[in-house]
């Protein structure tokens, strides 16, 4: 019984120190980790160019619509030409961006520099 034990708790950690190392993380999580470097998954539910603010943002919110966000990829108009229309590219789209998680008014956000950062999952419409 021991060995059972031990072993299911070998298990668990080495799942723990798994899914640590991948850093793949959910919208809603993203808040717990802001300083972090990870991979943050959902669908986007709403896009938007603000194109008569400063930088000129296009923001791109997973999982919960504006203005009840969770979760934003920001791309700044300096970056925008690199990733085409990502308004209509990414919506209703699975999709994860790898960045360093930052938080603006109390929504963790992810600012993308580059379309590498951005996947589509496999199976998204």
């Amino acid at each position: 019984m021991q060995n059972i034990r031990a072993a299911m708790i070998l298990l668990a950690a080495a799942v723990t120190v798994a899914a640590q190392q991948t850093g793949t993380i959910t919208a809603a999580e993203a808040k717990d980790h802001v300083g972090e470097r990870a991979t943050v998954c959902g669908q986007v539910v709403s896009t938007h160019l603000a194109a008569r603010s400063r930088g000129t943002p296009t923001f791109i919110n997973l999982d919960k619509p504006y203005p009840n966000q969770i979760f934003t990829i920001v791309i700044w108009g300096s970056d925008r030409a690199k990733f085409g229309n990502p308004e209509q590219a990414y919506q209703g789209k699975q999709v994860c961006v790898t960045g360093t998680i930052s938080s603006y008014r109390g929504v963790a956000e992810v600012v993308a520099r580059d379309p590498s950062q951005l996947k589509i999952r496999a199976g998204s419409p």
